[in-house]
This record gives C-alpha cells, sequence and structure tokens, in this order.
C-alpha cells in the first residue's frame, strides 16, 4: 500500500527524522489546545466540601483559561512537544519498522497481528525515553497558571534548567516508568488499530488516487489514536500526576500515585479528560498520518532514492 513505506526505508533513522517528525508537527499543532484542557482537568485539585470544582467540564476549562490567560493560554507547553516531536516520532516509527524487521525470516514476509502488536509494543521503548522529560516539562508549563499557581517557569529550557537543579536528571526523567507504562501497550494498540483498518479500507475503496490515500491515512490514523487513549489513558492520568506533584509526593511513582488517587478521587478519575483527548484524538492522529504520507510523497519527488 503506497501510505507505508517500504520496510527498507522506514529503518532508515534520516527518513523517519524527516517523516515521523513532520507528522508530529501537524499532530502537535493540531491538537494542542486540547491536549492543555486535557492536563488542567486531570490535575485540578480536589475541591473542599459545598465548593465547586475547578473546572466543571471539557467546555468550561477552555473557557475559564481562555478569560484568563487569553487564546494563547491553551497553547502554553507547546514548545516542549513541538522540540521533542522530531526525535519522538523518529524513534517511535524506526522502533516500529525495527520491531517489525525483527520478526521477519526475509523482506516479503507478512506479519500477524500478534507480531505487529509486539513491534508497535517495541516502538514504544525506544520512544519513551525521548517522551517522558518532554511530557513532563509541558505539563509543568500547561499547569502553572491553570491552578491558579505562581509562574515558577519561564518556558522550555528554563523548566528544564530549574528541573535539573532539583535532583539532577532523575528529576528531569520523572514520571518514564508510568510513561512506558503507557506506551508500551497503548502502542501496540495504536499500530494494530492503524494496519488492520487501513488494510480494510484500501480492499474496500483501492489506493489509486491521492484522495483515498489521504482518507486512508485519516481515518486509519485517527481511529488509531482513539484506541490509543482508550487503552493508555489510566496510565497518562498516573503519569501526569507523578510528573506534576511536587518533590516528595509520590515517592514510589506509579505504586504511590494510584491508590493515592483511588483513595481521594475514585476510579473514575483513571479516566478524567477523556472528553477532550478524545475530541483531540482523531484530528491530530489523522493529520500526523497525513503529513507522513504527505513528506513520504514529497521525498520520493524530490530524492526518489532516499
Amino acid at each position: 500500500m503506497s501510505k507505508e513505506p517500504p520496510e527498507e526505508a522506514k529503518i532508515n533513522p534520516v527518513k523517519a527524522l524527516v517523516t515521523g517528525g513532520f507528522g508530529g508537527i501537524c499532530n502537535v499543532l493540531s491538537g494542542h489546545p486540547l491536549d492543555t484542557i486535557k492536563v488542567r482537568l486531570q490535575t485540578m485539585p480536589k475541591p473542599n466540601p459545598g465548593e465547586p470544582p475547578l473546572y466543571a467540564g471539557t467546555w468550561d476549562c477552555a473557557k475559564k483559561t481562555i478569560q484568563r490567560e487569553g487564546p494563547l493560554g491553551l497553547y502554553k507547553g507547546m514548545s516542549a512537544p513541538l522540540t521533542g516531536v522530531v526525535p519522538i516520532f523518529a524513534m517511535c516509527f524506526a522502533g516500529y519498522a525495527l520491531g517489525k524487521r525483527l520478526q521477519q525470516t526475509d523482506a516479503n514476509t507478512k506479519l500477524t497481528y500478534t507480531q505487529i502488536f509486539i513491534a508497535g509494543g517495541f516502538s514504544g521503548v525506544f520512544s519513551a525515553f525521548v517522551m517522558a522529560p518532554g511530557d513532563r516539562i509541558k505539563s509543568l508549563l500547561q499547569i502553572q497558571q491553570g491552578s491558579g499557581g505562581e509562574q515558577k517557569y519561564n518556558g522550555l529550557f528554563d523548566c528544564a534548567i530549574k528541573l535539573y537543579k532539583e535532583d539532577g536528571i532523575r528529576s528531569v526523567y520523572k514520571g518514564l516508568c508510568a510513561t512506558l507504562l503507557r506506551d508500551i501497550p497503548a502502542n501496540g494498540t495504536y499500530f494494530l488499530t492503524y494496519e488492520i483498518i487501513s488494510e480494510m479500507l484500501t480492499k474496500k475503496i483501492g489506493d489509486d488516487t491521492t484522495s483515498k490515500v489521504a482518507a486512508i491515512s485519516i481515518i486509519s490514523g485517527g481511529a488509531s489514536g482513539m484506541t490509543y487513549w482508550i487503552l493508555g489513558l489510566p496510565a497518562d492520568v498516573l503519569k501526569t500526576r507523578v510528573q506534576t506533584a511536587p518533590p516528595g509526593k509520590y515517592p514510589h511513582g506509579v505504586r504511590s500515585a494510584f491508590p493515592d488517587l483511588l483513595k481521594n478521587d475514585g476510579p473514575l478519575a483513571l479516566y478524567r479528560g477523556m472528553t477532550p483527548i478524545m475530541l483531540r484524538s482523531f484530528p491530530a492522529n489523522g493529520a500526523c498520518f497525513l503529513g507522513i504520507e504527505m513528506m513520504n510523497k514529497f521525498l520520493k519527488f524530490v530524492v526518489p532514492n532516499f
């Protein structure tokens, strides 16, 4: 199928950097406002008895953010994911391609759905080590005004430097285990969903025109993003809490955050932020895969042998 590059090209780190990075930029630009809302809903403090919650829901959070900080408040923290998307998506897609190649006996071997899931999970290990620090910085920048707190960090690099001064590289990578807990199974499901739906749509409508390829990319990518978050949101909630908590609050990471969340907020809090993330996931991931397809076509035209 034309929208997936050949196996030998997919494990080329330079091409993965360009195509995956461009797809990631499309993802961030289209989805960051709803990601900001998701993070603020996940981290808002529990109200005192008789008091209303800080945000009544997705729309209320968006409205209050714009009223207090202007429309650009929805784009807070975007510099961190934009800076990180190139290596994150390069590692993710290169890891997926490598995971597939390691399971092939030859270049023409068709992988089973189980093997595709394993390859996707393998990509989660690759990308998590790049994604975890970016997620931590992004989340801290997103919440520092959303909860009425002081302006502690003055942007991406200031936040990174202050985190490093707090407790070295451990502080920067706080939440890595939670990121792995989210990304290994969720990435496996993400790529498996994409392969199944794109294969099904190709058989049904074909991929002989640019518009058909674009439609398949958007639908398959959008559906993949939704399945990723349905499976990965509980771990993402725990990751966000660990990454934004004051030093020492969760000494054992997820193992401390999980019982604390159940005790104080109940199990439904594991799906807090579901509405904005579902609204975001389809267009953002559809844009990602469409961007990858467009960049692949561009590279094929400009440098056919790349």
